[in-house]
């Protein structure tokens, strides 16, 4: 398996890179049209993992309009350890005891805002490969500290209309796991209004067959994101806050932070597989609070 897909990775990799170059443009480009002051600008750092390959860090720290931002892209390969092939295992993954070589890549975006009357938000999208599997991940939740329905609406909506390209059932099935996954068992809640969580995802009668439309939905997933979020920033941007606001804010980037770090899968994975842990922990929100 790993040689007919060498070509396969290339062209995942090479689309999860052009996605990240698209979302750092749009957004420099939202820094430079709102607000005062010094636009921000990404600080961009190759990481590596110390079993081989690497990425790219993006982030953006003190911006007009992003207090913080990460996007992240990595292509990484290499032997899981005997943890990673227990996980794996339990996932139905065959075969890992035997051979347990991975490669793995995909773009990780994290978004924590100025004014408070703008949602955070995450965005992944992946392809993971082992010799005896492969499939492909990710989704866009949104995580507003003051919520708009208005807004939760139209996020929702082009994450439907995402799904809808490609089967009706999608968008009915990967809300319902994303408002599973990404909810908070100690807090009784989910850390935001949801979006689209998907994993596995390796759908066709034939491998080729199979991958090409999982592929093509997994773009449409990533294209979706930035007209699913852009405009609710540009709505909200120039919405007077208060201290309060501001105290809602830091108190939902802490109930974030408990989830990514408690939960989150794809934390979880970088850290015991190796990966350079501040990519990992881009997530984390620069300031939080808890009552």
């Amino acid at each position: 398996m790993s040689d007919q897909f060498d070509a396969r990775k290339t062209r995942a990799a090479a689309w999860f890179r052009t996605l990240r170059d698209r979302i750092v443009q749009s957004f420099e480009a939202l820094e430079d049209a709102h607000g005062t002051g010094t636009p921000g600008r990404f600080e961009v750092t190759p990481t590596t993992r110390a079993d081989g390959g690497g990425g790219l860090m993006s982030v953006m720290r003190g911006g007009r309009v992003f207090e913080k931002i990460g996007v992240n892209v990595s292509e990484v390969h290499g032997t899981l350890g005997e943890r990673a092939q227990k996980a794996m295992a339990a996932r139905g993954v065959p075969g890992m005891d035997r051979d347990p070589r991975f490669w793995a890549s995909g773009i990780s975006l994290v978004a924590h805002m100025v004014n408070p009357h703008c949602p955070a938000v995450h965005m992944n999208t992946r392809m993971f490969w082992t010799p005896h599997a492969w499939w492909f991940g990710g989704g866009a939740d949104l995580n507003p500290a003051l919520e708009y329905a208005e807004d939760t609406a139209h996020f929702h909506a082009e994450m439907q209309r995402a799904c809808e390209a490609h089967d009706p059932a999608y968008y009915p099935r990967f809300k319902a796991w994303a408002d599973e996954y990404f909810f908070v068992p100690h807090r009784g809640r989910a850390r935001g209004v949801g979006g689209i969580f998907y994993d596995d995802l390796n759908t066709g009668a034939t491998d080729a067959d199979s991958w090409e439309a999982d592929f093509a939905f997994t773009q449409d997933v990533g294209s979706a994101f930035l007209p699913a979020f852009v405009p609710l920033t540009e709505r909200r941007i120039a919405t007077p806050w208060s201290d309060a606001d501001r105290e809602a804010q830091l108190i939902h980037r802490g109930l974030y932070a408990e989830y990514n770090l408690v939960y989150d899968r794809g934390t979880k994975f970088g850290l015991e597989t190796g990966h350079d842990a501040n990519a990992v922990l881009m997530s984390l929100p620069p300031i939080a609070k808890w009552t």
